[in-house]
């Protein structure tokens, strides 16, 4: 099942080691001391659930880099490494963002636009990519992954991943509440602080969070057409970006790693897990960039 993204991954990891910090601090005990207080553990969920949404953008860049061992280029070592480098110059003035990072790693067709700032954003594209798309193709690939970064795609992310986690630090403590109350009718001791609140808590952060990943990966696929349609903008025509799409298509990409698969531009493998899907399938990406279906 193909589920969303290093910045999801790692806001996971965030989300759980502050859970644990909470549980360690004694935070959630006092919360829970005089029984259920909704508005400061609502307070408490969102400063837990933005925070770490807000870490994981800010770490996004360093975590994309070691995940694929993408190679910046910071002097052009060959003509193709230049055209790339003054290609994504060139779009990126267009886009009216800073010069991103340019970066190349090792693998078959994809690639892939992340950071936490419009001026201070990188680029990477596969060899394989390279290798197997026309310039023009590259090109509106390219334009694609700027899109990403002139929408201000990731800060949107974490603004949703943001309102999601606070969600579900909340419920899960709610549901933690009533299920350890439950679990000790008739004992005398402060509410809401046994096992049976903890143990309910990390399961239902667990599952949650699960549910909550459909909300991402709508967004997710919601931003691949907003993306296309921005290099099609920026190339003055969509056939660039249709040509490279089938290309895509036909020669089946390989996933980028799974904590990738929402900043880059291959299609979901598996259909049955549409909901979890980070990107749309191609035939309806190249219909909207035809006008023959809705974006």
């Amino acid at each position: 099942m193909k589920r969303i993204v290093l910045f999801l991954l790692t806001n996971l990891a965030v989300v759980v080691v502050l859970s644990v910090v909470m549980q360690l601090l004694g935070i959630d005990r006092w919360l829970m001391q005089s029984g259920l207080n909704p508005m400061g553990l609502l307070v408490m969920a969102a400063i837990m659930g933005f925070g770490g949404a807000f870490i994981s953008l800010l770490m996004s860049k360093s975590m994309a880099k070691m995940s694929v061992g993408a190679q910046v280029i910071d002097a052009p070592a060959s003509a193709d490494e230049q055209w790339l480098v003054s290609t994504v110059q060139k779009l990126a003035e267009k886009a009216g963002i800073g010069m991103p990072e340019v970066a190349i790693y090792e693998g078959a067709p994809n690639a892939f636009a992340t950071g936490a700032f419009r001026d201070s954003s990188l680029v990477a594209v596969s060899t394989g990519l390279l290798q197997s798309m026309t310039r023009d193709e590259v090109e509106a690939v390219l334009g694609h992954e700027i899109g990403h970064v002139a929408n201000g795609d990731m800060v949107t992310l974490t603004l949703i991943q943001g309102v999601v986690n606070t969600f579900v630090f909340f419920l899960a403590r709610v549901v933690g509440f009533f299920v350890d109350s439950w679990l000790s009718r008739g004992e005398q001791r402060q509410a809401g602080t046994g096992m049976g609140y903890y143990l309910t808590v990390m399961a239902c952060q667990l599952l949650f969070g699960i549910a909550a990943s459909v909300i991402v990966a709508w967004f997710s696929r919601y931003r691949e057409f907003r993306a296309d349609a921005a290099s099609a903008s920026l190339l003055g025509s969509p056939r660039p970006m249709i040509g490279a799409l089938r290309r895509l298509g036909g020669i089946g990409p390989d996933n980028l790693p799974q904590s990738l698969q929402a900043f880059g531009i291959a299609e979901a493998a598996s259909r049955f897990a549409g909901l979890f899907a980070s990107h749309p399938p191609i035939p309806e990406r190249i219909a909207a960039l035809e006008g023959r279906a809705p974006a």
